[in-house]
Formats: structure tokens, C-alpha cells, sequence
């Protein structure tokens, strides 16, 4: 975004990448590519990104929100909870968490810190469960439901993928 002067304006900038995520958000659009000169657009939803069950259809949970921690625009929520499927394994009581995005999991905001979260912790909804990194932007997944963690089935600094199992929790 241009001021009068021609100049970048960077806050300008941020509120407009502000705004598109929250529109990506609402719309459940997981990637975007754009060019402006030859005018190239193309959008993928994030059902395009989800494993398929055998029944063919899929289960989506509310949008996360992709948003840069830094400039103080929301964090995105926790990603969406899988229904248990028959034949998943999971208890009926039992919910996974899983990754809203590709990216590298940690279970701390930094090396020395304590982990967010351990296996057998009671969680509230809201509470961080752990970052993924994605782009060089640290993004916080809160749990979206209360519950007991019962298993962490991530190791701390793995790659992830969008859809791929977090956290086990017993609800």
C-alpha cells in the first residue's frame, strides 16, 4: 500500500494482510496465490487440504484464523476437533486436536520454557496447547474444547501437516 509520497506505509500494509486472513478465516480458504501484473489468482479451500474418510464426506470444525502473533491481530484458534469416526480407535470420549496448517510443532514458546501443555494436564477451552510454526510466523493453537490431555502424539520440533493428529484429549 502507497502513501501520496509513493512511500510503502507498513502499518497500512499489515491492517490490509489483516483483513485477507480474516477473510481467508471466514471463507475456510487455507492457501492463496496471487499475482497482480498478469492478474493470477488461485484459491484452495480447506476441504481440498482434508484426508478424506471412507464415507467420502468431511467433517470441518470452525475456521482457524492465520494471523501474525507479532502484530497483535488474533492468534489462530485450535485446530478444528476430529469427529471419532467407527472403527478410528478412539473412545467415545476422546477428541483429537489436530494441525490447522503445515508447519513445525512446538510444544513451548521457546527452548528453555515450559511446555504448554503435558499429557495428563485438564485444559479449558482458550487454553494454548502448543505453536506451529508456518512462515516464519509463530501461531498459538488453543484448544477448543475442555478436557484431560491423554496422549501428545507430536514431537517437539517436527514438521506437520494440515489434518495431521496432535493432541488425544479425553473430554
Amino acid at each position: 500500500m502507497a502513501t501520496k509520497s509513493g512511500k510503502s506505509n507498513g502499518t497500512g500494509e499489515l491492517d490490509r494482510l489483516s483483513n485477507i486472513l480474516k477473510l481467508m478465516a471466514q471463507h475456510e480458504v487455507a492457501e492463496l496465490e496471487w499475482e497482480k501484473g498478469g492478474e493470477r489468482l488461485s484459491l484452495r479451500t480447506k476441504a481440498a487440504f482434508a484426508p478424506q474418510p471412507a464415507g467420502g464426506h468431511v467433517a470441518m470444525g470452525p475456521p482457524a484464523h492465520y494471523a501474525p502473533a507479532p502484530a497483535h491481530v488474533p492468534a489462530p484458534a485450535a485446530a478444528p476437533a476430529s469427529k471419532p469416526a467407527a472403527g478410528s480407535g478412539l473412545a467415545p470420549n476422546q477428541k483429537q486436536v489436530v494441525s490447522p496448517f503445515v508447519g513445525t510443532f512446538y510444544r513451548a514458546p521457546s527452548p528453555t520454557a515450559e511446555p504448554y501443555a503435558r499429557e495428563g494436564k485438564v485444559v479449558k477451552r482458550g487454553d494454548v496447547l502448543c505453536i506451529i510454526e508456518a512462515m516464519k510466523l509463530m501461531n498459538e493453537i488453543e484448544a477448543e474444547f475442555a478436557g484431560k490431555i491423554v496422549s501428545i502424539l507430536v514431537e517437539n520440533g517436527q514438521p506437520v501437516e494440515f489434518g495431521e493428529p496432535l493432541f488425544l484429549i479425553e473430554t
